[in-house]
């Protein structure tokens, strides 16, 4: 955890983005590190805990973390706590937590609150349109000779 609030410490002393660093760790060894770089990169997933399990996914050649530890400097978003579950990690260590982060600024309530609504009743407009041609894809999809699990 060290390691990964100096990294956060270190983003944010060079400009490169938020107060935030995670790390993928396996067996001791660090697979990948992650800073914020949603600023620098003008791209909102790019989220430390994104960065760094995309790097590791790389590292280890797999989409599956399942014998890794994520150390995160801030408890996850949901974004990121999305990422962390399609990884599969074994566990997540995290510092502050989402209260200290919106303190900050960096305030995901709005994001947890609106995942609990009906897609309809959130802010952002939903509008379901073709499902039963797009219900084509999944049917290809469960006769596929090539598909792999997940």
């Amino acid at each position: 955890m060290a390691q990964a609030i100096e990294l956060a410490i270190g983003n944010v002393r060079r400009g490169a983005g938020g107060p935030f660093a995670a790390l993928v760790v396996r067996g001791g060894i660090v697979l990948a590190s992650g800073t914020n770089q949603v600023t620098a990169l003008n791209d909102p997933t790019a989220h430390a805990e994104v960065v760094a399990i995309r790097g590791a996914c790389q590292a280890a050649r797999n989409f599956q973390l399942n014998d890794c530890d994520l150390y995160t400097t801030c408890e996850p978003c949901p974004m990121c706590m999305g990422a962390i579950y399609w990884a599969r990690l074994a566990r997540v260590y995290y510092a502050s937590t989402r209260d200290d982060a919106a303190g900050l600024g960096f305030d995901d309530s709005l994001i947890y609150d609106q995942l609990r609504l009906r897609p309809g009743q959130r802010t952002v407009n939903m509008i379901q349109t073709m499902r039963d041609e797009a219900l084509e894809a999944f049917r290809e999809w469960e006769k596929s000779p090539t598909k792999v699990k997940y």
